[in-house]
């Protein structure tokens, strides 16, 4: 019988490995899969290179883990968000790589590996810095730029409800990035607020197919990035 429940944050993250490259899923605090960020901490595992729309904020989630000395490499889109300091003195003292790539960019070349296309054109970032050593082309009178797809040993998202099946609905704005991370990666982790009966799930509902999800947690008191930020709080 099919179950991909796990039984806490820390077994759910089990067996992620040094070296990996992990998607993160958010939009600021929103869909921000924060306790699963923790339980990497408390994992250990470092070297990593990750992905995500900005660069954590505060002393928590994607923030600590850059603190922690654990992230190389980061690719997102906004790394100076509101309380970006941790990324930035990271940066500043040559201790992170960036890869700064459009937010459109981003979710394209995502989506691109879920659906198996090695590479797309985009008019995104001609003539700028960004498209410095890529591959430009015209069509119909006007240039393109070759953006490559963007895989993942690991995605952490975070989402609304999952059966045992691992089909997953998310809760408005908290969609974002999660369901094209959960196919461009080769193992994806989610973080619900809601385990359901299989057969709960409208099919029509359901937003990320359980056949792209390897293991769900059930974490019913996530913690709320934002306020943990409002608070001053600090991971671990």
């Amino acid at each position: 019988m099919i179950d991909k429940r796990a039984n806490s944050a820390a077994e759910a993250v089990r067996g992620i490995a040094d070296g990996s490259t992990v998607l993160f899923s958010g939009f600021g605090a929103a869909g921000s899969p924060t306790d699963l960020i923790h339980a990497m901490i408390d994992l250990g595992v470092r070297d990593l290179t990750v992905v995500s729309n900005n660069a954590g904020n505060g002393h928590v989630g994607l923030a600590a883990l850059i603190e922690a000395g654990r992230v190389h490499r980061i690719v997102c889109s906004f790394p100076r968000s509101a309380d970006a300091g941790v990324f930035v003195d990271a940066y500043r003292r040559g201790a992170i790589e960036l890869d700064v790539v459009p937010q459109g960019t981003l979710a394209e070349r995502l989506r691109a590996a879920g659906a198996g296309i090695p590479a797309f054109y985009t008019p995104t970032s001609v003539g700028t810095p960004l498209a410095e050593n890529k591959e430009v082309r015209e069509f119909d009178g006007r240039q393109y730029v070759l953006e490559r797809a963007l895989s993942a040993d690991v995605a952490l998202v975070r989402a609304e409800q999952a059966d045992r099946f691992g089909n997953l609905t998310y809760n408005r704005a908290a969609r974002n990035f999660g369901p094209i991370m959960c196919m461009a990666a080769r193992t994806t982790i989610a973080q619900v607020r809601k385990f359901v009966s299989a057969g709960d799930i409208d099919p029509d509902c359901v937003v990320s197919p359980g056949i792209f999800v390897d293991r769900v947690v059930e974490i019913a008191d996530a913690v709320h990035e934002s306020k943990l930020i409002a608070s001053g709080a600090r991971y671990p």
